[in-house]
């Protein structure tokens, strides 16, 4: 039995709508080996399905029918630590851990960048599958089936903390808010603060990313979505956070932290939740990953 980490994801970063994202320590693990027909379970208390719906077993099926190889089935234990439907990429850990699990088990036929365009046209988009796979902050365009990207390592001095709401936002669900059309303007405006939120991340130009991280593309419509999106917003900036922005498609909102006032931060904004009413956020402090997906163990 082999073992997989994947790492969650924040995608967007406030102006990068579906082209930006960078991976966080916090991870799934997905144990797999091949058997005769299915058997999986959840090694915590997780609920998930356990049929061929599945989208650890979809995935991993897919690529063994791609490949051409004999598939029987498999058993599949999964330790589910990313949020469900929270915006922090737990469906692109799944696809991603499908198709790790089943290249490894296959031999590892196909290349890191193979996997990274599967697993992008099976998410629908490269932003969060692609540093889910590559770890560091990632820059992704997907063109015809083919993801073009580039990673960078950003320093681990930065904490990210995901203000975590007590209900779920499907995909489905907010991107459903959006306008089908935009001003020539808003466009130049979120291009512009895209291209600086990448280089000021990794050159270290935090002052510059409270910039950067403004949008007209999607926080604008989604943002009255989320219950106190934009008190919190405030909350995370009068604390001293570099940005704050919606994670992926929501709910959750995440803040851009120095290390060195992280403790304070993390005390301060529990106060402010519950004194909006919102005792049952979670808040949870995180690190970039830099690695992306690794295997484990051959169990």
């Amino acid at each position: 039995m082999i073992k997989i980490r994947i790492p969650a994801t924040s995608a967007n970063i406030g102006s990068g709508f579906d082209s930006l994202g960078l991976a966080l320590n916090l991870y799934n693990y997905i144990y797999m080996e091949q058997i005769d027909g299915i058997e999986i379970k959840s090694k915590d208390h997780t609920v998930i399905p356990t049929g061929e719906n599945n989208l650890v077993y979809k995935a991993a099926k897919h690529l063994f029918e791609i490949c051409g190889k004999p598939f029987t089935g498999l058993h599949i234990e999964q330790e589910n630590n990313i949020p469900m439907t929270r915006g922090l990429g737990s469906s692109s850990a799944c696809i991603v851990g499908g198709l790790f699990g089943a290249n490894e088990l296959m031999g590892n036929p196909l290349s890191q960048d193979e996997l990274v365009n599967f697993a992008a046209v099976m998410e629908g988009h490269p932003d969060n599958s692609t540093p889910a796979i590559l770890g560091g902050l990632v820059t992704a365009v997907i063109d015809e089936g083919k993801v073009y990207c580039v990673k960078q390592e950003i320093t681990e001095k930065l904490r990210f903390f995901a203000f975590i709401p007590d209900f779920e936002m499907s995909t489905e669900m907010a991107r459903a808010a959006l306008p089908q059309t935009i001003a020539h303007k808003d466009g130049v405006f979120n291009l512009s603060r895209a291209a600086l939120m990448s280089v000021s991340l990794y050159s270290g130009k935090f002052q510059n990313l409270r910039i950067a991280a403004q949008d007209r593309l999607h926080q604008p419509y989604r943002l009255g979505l989320i219950k106190d999106g934009d008190k919190v917003f405030q909350l995370a900036y009068d604390l001293g956070a570099y940005a704050a922005y919606i994670s992926g498609a929501g709910s959750t909102l995440m803040a851009i932290v120095d290390e060195k006032m992280a403790e304070s931060f993390e005390t301060e904004a529990r106060k402010g939740l519950d004194h909006l009413g919102h005792q049952s956020w979670e808040i949870k402090k995180m690190m970039i990953d830099n690695l992306g997906t690794q295997i484990l163990a051959n169990i």
